[in-house]
Order: C-alpha cells, then sequence, then structure tokens
C-alpha cells in the first residue's frame, strides 16, 4: 500500500495540481480494492488458489488498512489544528473497544448459566455491533475502526457464532453496499462525467494501468508467484464500496475543492468498475486454457514414459 499511495499521490501532484495533502487523500480513498468485484476473480476456480487467496485477503483487510490514513489526511488537508495524540487515541479507542467487546462477550457466553438461544444466535454479531458502536459514540472513539476490529474479532475468537451469522451477514451486508453504491450512483451526472476534464481521466487510467500494477509487482517479486499470476494480482484491484464510502467522506468534509476531488474519485471508481468488470471472465478462461493444457502435457509425457 505505501508504494501505491506514493506513486498516486505523484499523480495526483502532477496532473491535477493538488496539493500533497489532497493528493495522498485522493490516494488513500482509491487504494482500498473492493471484495464483492474482487469475488469475479476469487470464485473461479480457473485461478490458482494461493492467487485467489491473495487476492481474498488484500481486499478483506486494506478497508480497514487504509481508513486511519483517510482521516489523517482529511485533517491535514481540511486545514484542522488536529492534536495528533487526541486523534491517535480516536483511533486506538475504536480499536480496542473493537476487540475488548467481542472478547468481553464470549466470556460471558463461557459462563454455564448464559448462553444464545439457537434462535437468536444469528444475531449476536448484530448485538455486538450495535454495543461496540454505541460505546465508540459515546467515548468519542473511531466508528469505522470499531466496526471493523470488532468483525475480525468475533471471527477469529467465536467461529460458530461467526458461522451461524454468515448466510444472514452475507444479506445484510450486500443491501449495505448497494445502498450505498445506490447514494454514490445517483451523486453520479454527466456533468461530474466532464468536471475533471482530460487530466481527470489520464490521472484515473494511470491509477489502474501504472499506480497499483507497478506496486503490486514489485511487492511480489520474490513472492514464488510465476508471472501471470503476479500480473492477475497487480492488475485486479477494483475499486468499489471502501473507495465510495470513504468518497462521501471527503465531499462532506471542510476539504478545500472537496466537489473536485469527490469528482476526481467517481470517475476513479467507474472506469474501474468498467475496466476490472470486463476482464475478470477472460483473465479466468485463460487461466483454465493453461491448466488444461498443462494437464495434456501431464497425460502425455505420463503416456510416453
Amino acid at each position: 500500500m505505501p508504494l501505491t499511495l506514493a506513486v498516486s499521490a505523484v499523480l495526483g501532484v502532477w496532473l491535477l495540481g493538488l496539493s500533497w495533502p489532497q493528493a495522498l487523500l485522493v490516494a488513500a480513498v482509491l487504494a482500498p480494492t473492493d471484495p464483492v468485484f474482487a469475488s469475479a476473480i476469487v470464485g473461479r476456480k480457473e485461478i490458482p488458489a494461493r492467487t485467489r487467496s491473495l487476492l481474498n485477503v488484500e481486499s478483506g483487510l486494506n478497508d480497514g488498512l487504509a481508513l486511519p490514513l483517510v482521516l489523517v489526511f482529511l485533517a491535514v488537508a481540511s486545514g484542522q489544528r488536529t492534536d495528533p495524540w487526541a486523534l491517535a487515541g480516536e483511533l486506538l479507542l475504536g480499536i480496542a473497544l473493537g476487540v475488548g467487546i467481542p472478547v468481553l462477550v464470549r466470556l460471558l457466553f463461557a459462563l454455564p448459566f448464559i448462553t444464545a438461544t439457537p434462535l437468536y444466535a444469528t444475531l449476536t454479531p448484530v448485538a455486538v455491533g450495535l454495543l461496540t458502536f454505541g460505546l465508540a459514540h459515546q467515548l468519542d472513539g473511531n466508528l469505522y475502526l470499531a466496526a471493523f476490529a470488532s468483525g475480525i474479532t468475533i471471527a477469529s475468537i467465536a467461529p460458530q457464532t461467526r458461522d451461524a451469522f454468515h448466510e444472514f451477514g452475507e444479506l445484510v451486508s450486500e443491501l449495505v453496499k448497494l445502498l450505498a453504491i445506490l447514494v454514490f450512483g445517483a451523486l453520479i451526472s454527466p456533468a461530474i462525467l466532464g468536471d475533471v476534464g482530460l487530466p481527470g481521466y489520464l490521472f484515473a487510467i494511470l491509477l489502474l494501468v501504472l499506480a497499483r500494477p507497478v506496486a503490486v509487482g514489485v511487492a511480489l517479486l520474490r513472492s514464488g508467484l510465476d508471472r501471470w499470476e503476479r500480473l492477475t494480482v497487480a492488475w485486479f484491484g477494483p475499486k468499489g464500496f471502501a473507495s465510495v464510502l470513504y468518497g462521501l467522506l471527503v465531499l462532506d468534509s471542510a476539504v478545500p475543492e472537496a466537489g473536485m476531488l469527490f469528482h476526481v474519485i467517481v470517475v476513479a471508481v467507474v472506469l474501474s468498475i468498467v475496466a476490472h468488470s470486463s476482464t475478470d471472465v477472460p483473465i479466468a478462461d485463460a487461466f483454465g486454457r493453461r491448466s488444461a493444457r498443462e494437464d495434456r502435457e501431464q497425460r502425455a509425457v505420463v503416456d510416453t514414459a
């Protein structure tokens, strides 16, 4: 992520004339990849398992990793005189609540006289999430990191609760994502798409074909993946829900030229959705053909022997 941020920020300063705080903010907003769009690759059996695992882990983790950077760059770009210690305390408190509350609930359920009725076991993560959200709001902890840490903690320490919640949770999360994307789509208009001009589109294109591929390609040089797997991981970094959410935070902020920054984010997300959703099937088919060819060659070697 650091190299991706750096390359993206340089492109923002060079092509769009942004200040460094603005460029870093846009880069942080567009850094996460979306697990929904990544599932188009992750769910294809033709793709090697290690490549699918790598994309799946990346898309699941980087939303939370990017959020602190987005919040910091939001504060810096808006000119707020934020106390670094206060900001760090807000972030750490959110993480502490997100970890501590699920652990406490797990310990309570371990007591012999406290148990969850199977009918309501599915709702346990919802109750924990609401409790975490409420306390984080009252104590001024970071709500987003509290929720992110809570979900990871529940999945880690309570596998039975996680499994019971899985189907219901997927449905709810998809509905929430669709609502956020609906709000995002309602804000898109021909005027917005035309407002960024040629530099904005060039920035979005280079973000797809240069910033991520270069950064990920360098990171995977010694990974053990073959060339085609490295190229697939480097290319397939679709922008989606997290970038939409963070983009809306930018639009609602006091950052100078927040509207223009949001328009740039919109164009980058739209181009990413178009580019990645139209290349997932050809990539999977190419891996399928390669796998079939290798199987034929292996059978030929066996028959010859």
